[in-house]
């Protein structure tokens, strides 16, 4: 694979995390696992940036779902999932945009599900 190949499918497995935003259920989730599924034997560099997507995103649902009972118990839920989608907007732009530079984005309070 050529390097601005590894650079569009990586840049791909960190943007296929706004699929969720389009209604489809587990999006977040789903479009960097297609990509990675496709191209991970193909591409070091591909196969890390869709285990670092899939790993943001699955730990963004869980964060979601711990704010939820908050939301009913002290509306607090409220903040936490503005504060939450804000940071998720960011750092899906700043991985991005560095899998297009060819570097790899730390995810800030990522759980590692996928080594």
């Amino acid at each position: 694979m050529s390097p601005e190949d590894e650079r569009m499918y990586g840049m791909l497995c960190h943007l296929l995390g706004f699929t969720g935003m389009l209604g489809i259920p587990f999006g977040g989730v789903l479009g960097p696992l297609v990509i990675w599924l496709m191209k991970k034997d193909e591409s070091a560099f591909v196969n890390q940036a869709g285990k670092d997507a899939m790993n943001f995103q699955i730990s963004i649902m869980i964060y979601i779902m711990i704010c939820v009972p908050f939301i009913f118990l002290f509306l607090i839920g409220y903040v936490g999932m503005l504060v939450l989608f804000i940071l998720w907007v960011i750092n899906v732009i700043q991985a991005s945009i560095a899998a297009n530079q060819g570097l790899v984005h730390v995810y800030p309070f990522s759980i590692t599900f996928i080594r």
